[in-house]
């Protein structure tokens, strides 16, 4: 197919149909549409909730039919990871902020916190035993080296992601199944309203 052809080979084309009617009679067409390989990009601090709260939401929205995007699970050995990154962010539907006690260490956190925003995609945060006036730019800890201008760009980024309303889940009081459900369900709701 010539549309294959042309498109980054982890695009995913499904078939759609247009009816079309003329005066004697209707004609269903199938028509190509191209999905981008992710609808739903999870931001996360690995230490803090790779192996709970960001990878469990992972594998909920997938086995809800989603294609979430999640660093560990989707890059590869010789991925350059700022590219995949931002396409990634780029060409998702919704973002999935999920804010953990040691999320702003992480200059690379805050780096995909800054281009959802500054992509103005719809984002969903999530407040993983931690409160929002507890989300401060201020030591990084591992990345490059911040420039005093990036610093400022991942606050006014922070700030505006405070300003969105989201959801909470305190781990040593909530049921995990429940929160699944309902951040799934805000998820996908949130995907269906950016058509």
């Amino acid at each position: 197919m010539l549309l294959s052809s042309r498109m980054p080979s982890d695009y995913h084309i499904i078939a759609a149909f247009v009816v079309i009617y003329t005066r004697n009679h209707c004609q269903t067409v199938p028509v190509p549409v191209v999905l981008p390989p992710h609808d739903v990009f999870i931001s996360h601090r690995g230490p803090d909730t790779r192996r709970n709260i960001a990878g469990l939401l992972h594998d909920h929205l997938l086995r809800r039919g989603h294609r979430p995007f999640i660093d560990y699970r989707n890059l590869k050995a010789g991925d350059k990871l700022s590219e995949k990154i931002d396409t990634a962010v780029r060409d998702c539907k919704v973002g999935v902020l999920v804010f953990s006690p040691r999320y702003c260490e992480s200059s690379y956190c805050l780096q995909e916190l800054a281009l959802l925003m500054e992509y103005k995609k719809r984002v969903i945060p999530i407040l993983y035993n931690v409160k929002p006036s507890q989300l401060r730019v201020g030591d990084i800890s591992n990345g490059p080296c911040v420039l005093e201008t990036e610093l400022e760009r991942f606050s006014r980024a922070l700030e505006e992601a405070k300003n969105i309303v989201g959801l909470r889940f305190d781990s040593s009081r909530g049921y995990w199944s429940e929160f699944l459900q309902s951040a799934s369900d805000a998820i996908i709701e949130q995907i269906g309203q950016s058509f």
